[in-house]
C-alpha cells in the first residue's frame, strides 16, 4: 500500500507542476487563498471568442469593456492583467493595472479608474496595449485576469508582472479570467 501512496503523491505533484505556466511560458497566477471566483465578462467578445479589431493594435487599441461579478466584500482592491502566453519569446504582458476600487463592477472601453495605477506593458508603454500577434501566425490567446486583493498593494509605478504576482501571493481573495483570441 505504501508504493501506491508514493505514486499518488508524485502524480499530484507532477499535475500541479504541469498546471503552472502551461509548459510554454504561460502566465503563472497566484493561487487564491479561497475558492471564490470572479466572473469576468465583456460585451465585446465571449470566452474564447475573437477580440474585435477595435481593441487591438490594428484598431483603436483601447481596452475592451469589462464587467466583474463576485468580488468579495472584504476586497481592498482589484488587479487587472492581460497577457499573451503564446508570444514567440515567452509570455507578453499587454496590460498591468492595480488599485482598482473593489466597488467597480464595470469598465467602459478605454476606461481606467482615476486612482488605479497602470504600469508599463511589454510594448514599453504605460497602460493598455492590445493584442498584436505576428502577421501570419496562428491566432494567439489573450488571458485577461482579475484578482481581488485583501489589502492595497504597495508597489512602484513601474512594477513588473512578477512584482505584482509577488504582492498578491497570500493576499488574493478571489480571481477570474476572460480569454480572447486574435490573429492577423
Amino acid at each position: 500500500m505504501r508504493p501506491r501512496i508514493v505514486i499518488v503523491a508524485v502524480a499530484a505533484v507532477l499535475g500541479s507542476v504541469a498546471g503552472c505556466g502551461g509548459g510554454g511560458g504561460g502566465p503563472s497566477a497566484p493561487t487564491p487563498s479561497a475558492s471564490q471566483r470572479i466572473a469576468v465578462t465583456s460585451t465585446a467578445f465571449t470566452e474564447n471568442g475573437t477580440v474585435p479589431r477595435r481593441y487591438t493594435c490594428d484598431g483603436e487599441d483601447v481596452s475592451p469593456p469589462l464587467a466583474f461579478a463576485g468580488v468579495p466584500a472584504a476586497a481592498a482592491e482589484l488587479v487587472v492583467v492581460l497577457e499573451d502566453p503564446m508570444a514567440p519569446h515567452g509570455t507578453f504582458t499587454h496590460w498591468l493595472m492595480w488599485g482598482v476600487p473593489p466597488q467597480v463592477t464595470r469598465l467602459a472601453a478605454g476606461e481606467s479608474p482615476q486612482d488605479a495605477v497602470q504600469s508599463r506593458n511589454d510594448f514599453k508603454k504605460t497602460g493598455y496595449g492590445g493584442p498584436c500577434p505576428p502577421k501570419g501566425a496562428a491566432p494567439h490567446r489573450y488571458v485577461l485576469s482579475v484578482y481581488a486583493a485583501d489589502r492595497k498593494l504597495s508597489l512602484a509605478a513601474d512594477a513588473s508582472p512578477d512584482d505584482v504576482r509577488g504582492a498578491l501571493t497570500g493576499h488574493t481573495l478571489a480571481s477570474g479570467t476572460l480569454t480572447g483570441r486574435y490573429g492577423r
